[in-house]
Order: structure tokens, then sequence, then C-alpha cells
């Protein structure tokens, strides 16, 4: 049935789109700001019309790489415990996360406060659950100290945000080793 074809093939391209974005966005020194979106359309193999009738607006795409972002890092939690022990997941997970972070970092610098808020408090307790669970079942195996839950972690994570971003590769994966550290049980 051509009309099925073609709604897969609208999904494909926007995930094309979204990924050659997030692409952009991780890359070091990539602003948001900078991120061209006829550009975007090229990599992604289809003509600006596409793009646009998916994302009429930078501020549109950026948000949907958020919440795509977000999605894939919560998913990762029931694969990571299914094929690491807790503190091990949770340590994957957390490296994963610094990709979010940057992520977060460029769209956050990119899209007004007011839009970003709205973005942002519509999904961040997402990102809670999922670090609820990994910390529950560390806690469960005896991997993790039983005081620590997910806010402390989080208040700990913030710390990502200050990382200036030459130094952001080496920094933010030594912060995620010296919060797992802390998470241990004495």
């Amino acid at each position: 049935m051509p009309g099925r074809e073609r709604r897969s093939d609208a999904a494909a391209n926007r995930e094309r789109i979204i990924e050659v974005a997030r692409t952009e966005l991780s890359r070091s020194n990539r602003a948001a700001a900078d991120l061209k979106l006829h550009a975007v359309a090229k990599s992604a193999g289809v003509g600006q019309g596409t793009l646009y009738r998916h994302f009429p607006t930078r501020e549109h795409l950026l948000a949907e790489v958020y919440r795509d972002e977000l999605t894939q890092l919560v998913d990762a939690v029931a694969p990571l415990l299914a094929e690491h022990p807790p503190l091990r997941a949770l340590t994957c997970w957390l490296e994963r996360l610094v990709e979010y972070a940057r992520v977060k970092r460029g769209v956050m610098a990119a899209i007004e406060a007011s839009a970003w808020q709205d973005l942002y408090s519509g999904q961040h307790h997402r990102l809670d659950e999922a670090l609820g669970t990994l910390l529950e079942r560390g806690k469960a195996a005896g991997q993790v100290r039983d005081e620590v839950d997910a806010a402390d972690v989080i208040l700990l994570l913030g710390a990502l945000s200050r990382i200036p971003e030459p130094d952001w590769d080496t920094r933010a994966h030594r912060l995620v080793a010296v919060i797992v550290a802390g998470l241990r049980p004495r």
C-alpha cells in the first residue's frame, strides 16, 4: 500500500534528521546555535522541505533531539541491568548520561529559557525514575550505599554543566568515576 510506504519513509526521514542533528551536537565545540539546518538536511539525505515539514524551526528540532536522547537514555536501563551486575550497569548508564548532558547543554544554549523549562519539566521525572531503578538494584545487590538516592546523584551530576568544553571528555568521565566510587558501600 503506497500510503503506508510513504509514512514509513517519513518516519525514517525524521529519525535520520534527528540522528544527524544529535551527532552534530555531540561533536566537540559544536554549539546548537551554530547548527545549520540545510547541512542537517543534506547529511540526512533529505530536502530542506522535508526537514521543515517535520521541524518548522531549529528549536523544534533541538527539542526533539533532546526528547529522543532522553528516551534512549531511559530505555537503556533494562538492557544494561539484564547484561551487567547492578553497579556496572549504573556505571555504563552514567557514562551514557555524559553524552546526554553534552546534547542537553547544547540544546539549553539554543532554546529560550521559558521553552527549555517547559521541555525539561515535562521530562525530568523519567530521568529520576531511571536512575532510581539503577540505584535500587545496586542497593539490593549490596553494591550501592543504602543512604544514597537519585536526588543525591543528580546533584553531583550537576557539576557536568560547569565543565568547560575543552576539558569535557576528560573531566566528565573522571567525574563519573568519582561519583561511582562514592556510591560503593564503605
